[in-house]
């Protein structure tokens, strides 16, 4: 999902024919599907936690019946809890390691800085509200500006490389007793372990909110070729709205 490399191409004109042109490196194309697995598996075992206790609370502690700050409404049922938190620790670590791998590929190659930092003159709210204006009216991009990042893409992915990610492992972290019982400055930042927890969950529907939006953009430039070069690392020139 926000593990996308866009290496830039040059691409031939439609009446040359089809032209295989690189889109993703090997790595990127590992690290997105393995980040992919891990998020559903998070989302799974996350939604099998919150049954377990549907309420959410600020603080350091919070009890099924206590007031709560926000109440979910489902319906407790504990017994998803166990194999829900081992599911959830071990997707987890899964996320964050492979995170850490693309994140440091990422500064290495340069390509946070080539591929995602938007210029100056991106930054301008007018280019900003046409992009989001077009997103709104899930306009169909064209051929050349399906071929590159737009900005509204450019800082969502930077936002979720380096804010939201960052923020669900450290409340994710803040709510573990044994690393907190060696690092109490983690969870006391939030306010308690139940801030964290809050936090988290608010997090976590930003990224499924992300996840959404980023599908439907991938239908709308074409899912079979995007997935396509998601999965080969190639792109066919030429077909990019089939």
């Amino acid at each position: 999902m926000a593990r996308l490399a866009h290496v830039p191409v040059v691409v031939a004109s439609r009446d040359v024919g089809a032209l295989d042109c690189p889109r993703h490196t090997a790595l990127v194309r590992v690290t997105h599907w393995i980040t992919t697995v891990s998020f559903v598996a998070l989302l799974v075992s996350g939604v099998a936690i919150l049954i377990a206790q549907p309420g959410l609370y600020w603080g350091e502690t919070g009890f099924y019946g206590d007031p709560s700050l926000i109440n979910l409404h489902l319906t407790q049922n504990e017994h998803h809890s166990g194999w829900g938190r081992s599911l959830h620790f071990l997707a987890a670590w899964v996320c964050v390691l492979t995170g850490l791998l693309y994140a440091v590929s990422g500064l290495l190659t340069r390509h946070f800085r080539d591929n995602l930092a938007p210029d100056k003159a991106e930054l301008a709210w007018r280019p900003i509200r046409r992009v989001l204006w077009n997103h709104l009216r899930l306009k169909r991009p064209g051929e050349d500006e399906s071929r590159r990042y737009n900005v509204v893409q450019r800082l969502s992915y930077l936002a979720v490389v380096f804010v939201l990610f960052p923020l669900m492992i450290q409340t994710g972290v803040a709510m573990s007793p044994a690393v907190v019982s060696v690092l109490p400055a983690l969870v006391s930042v939030w306010g308690g372990h139940q801030s964290a927890r809050t936090i988290h969950f608010f997090v976590m529907n930003l990224l499924i909110l992300f996840l959404i939006v980023h599908i439907a953009m991938v239908g709308l430039a074409g899912f079979r070729t995007r997935t396509r070069a998601m999965i080969t690392g190639r792109n066919t020139a030429g077909k990019e709205h089939l």
